[in-house]
């Protein structure tokens, strides 16, 4: 009988199986063989780091706390100083106050409304000789003194200048916005056709190129002249002059009413100053 012998067992790994129709004399089997073993170390390595990261603080205060100590043994010595008593002030003692002087009072009681069998004694109220040197009071009795009063001072007639004074009317301020406002005779267009005609352009404005609104403002009274003139912005060069000339030389304008009567009112007009 023969016996045959059992070969000996082979044990292939995963990457073996993969390579084993293949050349493992590249690169790939060597990366495939010692890529866990890296990948562990690598991991080792980076926990490593982290936890000495954490401890680096640590390990910093152990080492250099000595100094730290020392610093913050350092105590500043004081000395307590006691001040010395101050002496307590005598009170200041204030003059007696003086009572002021009673005056004479008779007895004034408030009239009461009671039956006929509760009335004992009749209170009359006093008269008027009483009451010439007292006052009225709760109980008559004698004041201590005679008590001063001041009087006011009697008013005495009035001058002939106060009573001037007194009769000179306000003059009325003028109104800002009423029912009917002041128009130019003719209306808008017939104020712009005056102005046209009338206004002259300075020749400083016209050689410097200079144009634009110069705003002034008046007063229509009620007969519809023009007082109160004043400028109240101007673009200069002479034309802030020549907008005031040309509103001196305006005729009458309708007056504005208000409640169906004629009042001054302040008015504003632009007046426009344009290079063709």
């Amino acid at each position: 009988m023969r016996h045959m012998s059992t070969p000996e067992s082979i044990t292939l790994t995963f990457d073996d199986i993969i390579f084993q129709a293949r050349h493992q004399a590249y690169g790939a089997f060597d990366l495939r063989q010692n890529y866990r073993p890296a990948l562990t170390r690598a991991l080792g390595v980076g926990v490593g780091l982290f936890l000495l990261g954490l401890s680096v603080p640590t390990i910093y205060g152990h080492f250099f706390k000595t100094n730290q100590l020392v610093d913050d043994q350092i105590m500043i010595s004081a000395k307590l100083i006691k001040l010395p008593d101050t002496p307590l002030e005598k009170p200041i003692k204030l003059p007696p106050v003086e009572k002021a002087p009673a005056v004479n009072t008779v007895r004034n009681l408030p009239l009461l409304v009671k039956p006929e069998a509760d009335v004992v004694d009749e209170v009359l109220p006093p008269t008027t000789d009483q009451l010439k040197d007292a006052t009225s009071g709760s109980v008559t009795a004698e004041g201590t003194g005679v008590e001063e009063v001041i009087m006011a001072p009697e008013a005495s007639a009035p001058t002939v200048q106060e009573k001037a004074v007194e009769l000179e009317a306000k003059p009325d301020l003028p109104f800002v916005a009423v029912e009917q406002m002041p128009e130019f005779p003719g209306g808008i267009e017939a104020l712009q056709k005056f102005l046209g005609n009338t206004l002259k352009y300075p020749r400083a404005a016209a050689a410097a190129g200079v144009s634009g609104r110069v705003y002034v403002s008046f007063v229509v009274n009620a007969d519809g002249t023009l007082t109160d003139l004043q400028l109240l912005k101007g673009i200069g060069f002479g034309c802030d002059e020549e907008a005031i000339r040309v509103m001196q030389k305006m005729p009458r304008w309708r007056p504005g009413k208000q409640s169906g009567r004629a009042v001054r009112v302040k008015f504003n007009l632009p007046i426009a100053f344009t290079l063709e």
